[in-house]
């Protein structure tokens, strides 16, 4: 008898009926039930992610949310699509952590983002009317309460001429209702805000100097903590010619510079981002400041990558030989000692190591009676990291090694001693081939971390010491601390530079790691 096999149906639940013997069978309460609960995650997530792009007119993310979770419920909301319901959670979060960083970086790299160049052109309106307000006499007083609103700081304004109460923020005065007035007229509760204590707002005294709540012709500011005044602005934006006036001088917006520019050439210290183009990174090659020490900086990079890589994994795979022999007793206690440098902070261990090389106090000088400057030349400050460096990196080769040495089958070199193979014969020819084929991805990767290892550098040694001259490069700077130092130094962040920066190191990077890779194939060769 010919049994005739129809295709799966879908009940109006959505739900998908599963043969077995030839009987058609819904599927279960359970699998339902979660489905439900998928669908009720996968939605609600969506209306989190929304609700404050659409707030704040983002309508690019907005699109983005409805496409990733209208992907969620293609996936999610059948029993097929096996294979994508592994792939989306993980593509998710390969663009959120991987793509998105390297792309945003890049766009910060084509605009001449910031301080004072951070906001929108009306943003930077605004902070230049905001911070020229001056109190004249005569101008209005309120009566001020310094409260918060999800932990935002609000000033609740009284003002006794008019009998009415105002919230003022960064963004606004508005006036409310629902307060409670206290002695001498000051709001002392006010429905939806927290008023603080006298404590709790000197605290955050320095905040509230800075607040301007803006209003029509000035802005309202802080006198103490009970009382506010609101001043007027002495420079003030004029659209007719676009241009910032007061004080007797003319400041006319420069869109190429994304600031207010006079006709001295001097500008206002609040701007506005604005698109640059490949300024950035033609500036990093050819402005004198920058690439004055790129290659001194680059070549000892490199040199600490490769020193760092190559001592920490000799040291490793020497500790692991030596603990794998089987006359070696006392194994496990030797091996917990080893790990332990790997097992604790790093970021307290290089301010301990820092410590411990000081001149005047430091352990290492006064346990072997030196007068030693350890950080303060360069080839003492050098090997100095490199120490720290090996000490921190070791232990994780160490472990790599010794799970590489333990998966060696004990025939090879059982075969190779009855060969006649000496002992350094037998770990040249068997032994390092085969950790090789295990070390390798991890050597070329650790060369990636410490080519760019900011912490390792800059928490001992902040990339000095420096030529008492020229305090732009120092004796251990990196290229990212390099760069670092030279986008935010005096002149302020420059998150541009310090973007078009960082695509270079990141080629640098990228090209040295795919040679290397394409390297530890031949070791491949071996098996």
């Amino acid at each position: 008898m010919t049994v005739t096999r129809t295709p799966a149906r879908h009940d109006r639940a959505g739900t998908r009926s599963a043969r077995r013997g030839g009987v058609f069978r819904p599927a279960s309460a359970r699998a339902v039930t979660a489905r439900v609960l998928a669908l009720g995650l996968i939605i609600g997530v969506a209306l989190w992610a929304a609700a404050p792009l659409v707030a704040s007119g983002n309508w690019t993310g907005v699109a983005i949310t409805a496409l990733a979770t209208g992907a969620a419920l293609y996936a999610y909301l059948t029993p097929r699509r096996l294979p994508l319901k592994y792939l989306l959670p993980t593509t998710f979060l390969l663009l959120a952590f991987q793509v998105f960083p390297v792309v945003h970086t890049m766009s910060l790299a084509l605009s001449n983002a910031g301080d004072g160049h951070l906001g929108t052109k009306q943003e930077a309106i605004a902070a230049i009317e905001t911070s020229s307000v001056r109190r004249e006499p005569g101008s209005a007083e309120f009566r001020l309460t310094v409260a918060v609103k999800d932990d935002a700081l609000v000033f609740l304004l009284a003002d006794p001429a008019k009998g009415a109460a105002y919230a003022g923020t960064a963004d606004g005065l508005r006036r409310i209702g629902g307060v409670t007035l206290g002695p001498g007229g000051r709001i002392t509760a006010a429905e939806g805000y927290t008023v603080l204590t006298t404590a709790q707002a000197s605290a955050r005294g320095t905040e509230i100097t800075a607040l301007a709540v803006p209003v029509k012709g000035g802005a309202i500011r802080s006198q103490g903590l009970t009382r506010a005044y609101q001043g007027r602005a002495a420079l003030a934006y004029d659209a007719a010619c676009d241009c910032v006036t007061g004080q007797g001088t003319t400041w006319r917006a420069d869109e190429e510079q994304g600031r207010f520019v006079a006709a001295d050439g001097s500008a206002l210290p609040q701007g506005w981002k604005v698109g640059v183009g490949l300024s950035n990174l033609a500036a990093a090659l050819t402005n004198p400041k920058i690439n004055a020490h790129v290659a001194s900086v680059f070549a000892w990079n490199l040199f600490y990558a490769v020193a760092v890589v190559a001592l920490t994994a000799a040291l490793g795979v020497a500790g692991a030989l030596v603990f794998h022999h089987p006359r070696m007793r006392g194994v496990r206690f030797y091996r917990t000692l080893i790990v332990l440098p790997y097992a604790m902070p790093a970021f307290a261990m290089l301010l301990v190591w820092r410590d411990l090389f000081n001149t005047d106090f430091g352990l290492i000088n006064r346990l072997f009676g030196l007068h030693t400057d350890w950080l303060g030349t360069p080839l003492t400050a050098r090997l100095s990291v490199l120490l720290v460096q090996l000490w921190l990196g070791f232990p994780y080769m160490f472990l790599v090694a010794t799970g590489a040495l333990q998966t060696i089958p004990a025939e090879y070199m059982e075969a190779a001693q009855v060969d006649g193979a000496s002992a350094w014969q037998r770990f040249g020819k068997v032994t390092l081939p085969l950790l090789l084929l295990a070390l390798a991805p991890l050597l070329v990767s650790s060369f990636a971390f410490n080519f760019n290892n900011f912490n390792g550098i800059f928490l001992v040694t902040s990339g000095g010491p420096f030529p008492s001259d020229d305090p732009t490069a120092g004796a251990t700077d990196l290229l990212i601390t390099y760069t670092f130092r030279l986008a935010f130094g005096q002149e302020g962040a420059r998150y541009g530079l310090a973007s078009a920066m960082s695509i270079y190191v990141y080629l640098i990077v990228a090209v040295i790691s795919i040679i290397g890779f394409r390297r530890t194939r031949a070791f491949k060769e071996v098996t």
